[in-house]
């Protein structure tokens, strides 16, 4: 006796953390690069019997051939409109994922704001290194910023400095931890720093 098993989920079986209409557009993308470059290949004189089918198989449908005598001509346009509609994807891609943020930074924001303003505090991971050397790093910004520096002061700034001599400056604003403790008090306890 069989019995047929039923998995949740679509029959595809991919679980990526890349959409599925990201992965269409990038493999797009990469065919149309390849092909440019083995038209560009040809333009350049190879006459590879493969290359000379990607070409082929690049115009079928139009009414060029390869023996005509623009064909530089006609390679150059075929390349340039691949490399139009490849920038074309790449915004494609970069307008569909800035609405998906949006969509989901919304959806967040209505349901669960703590989550939201966290992820947005959490910084993203860039690097997958080594961190670097605590030594190393204070030895560069020390060098950056310890060490005095002589700048050309030129006369403009002479002209800056007699333009500025008439304003008054401002009274200097001190900031007590009580005034902090004031205004933190009023926030929600996610809100507040540290927390």
């Amino acid at each position: 006796m069989s019995a047929k098993v039923f998995t949740a989920g679509r029959a595809t079986g991919h679980s990526s953390a890349i959409p599925a209409w990201r992965r269409r557009i990038e493999e797009r993308i990469a065919k149309a690069r390849a092909l440019i470059g083995r038209l560009i290949c040809f333009r350049s004189g190879n006459n590879r019997p493969r290359i000379v089918r990607t070409v082929r198989k690049a115009f079928a449908g139009t009414n060029v051939s390869l023996s005509q005598p623009d064909i530089t001509q006609k390679l150059t346009e075929r390349i340039d409109d691949l490399k139009q509609r490849i920038a074309a994807w790449g915004k494609r891609i970069r307008r569909y994922t800035e609405r998906s943020t949006r969509f989901n930074q919304n959806r967040l924001f209505q349901s669960d704001q703590k989550r939201l303003y966290e992820s947005l505090e959490r910084p993203m991971v860039s690097g997958t290194g080594p961190a670097p050397n605590q030594a190393d790093t204070v030895a560069f910004w020390r060098g950056l910023w310890s060490e005095p520096v002589n700048h050309s002061e030129g006369p403009w700034t002479e002209v800056v400095a007699s333009h500025c001599a008439g304003i008054t400056p401002m009274d200097p604003v001190i900031i007590t931890p009580d005034d902090v403790a004031e205004a933190v008090r009023r926030a929600p306890n996610w809100k507040k720093s540290g927390a």
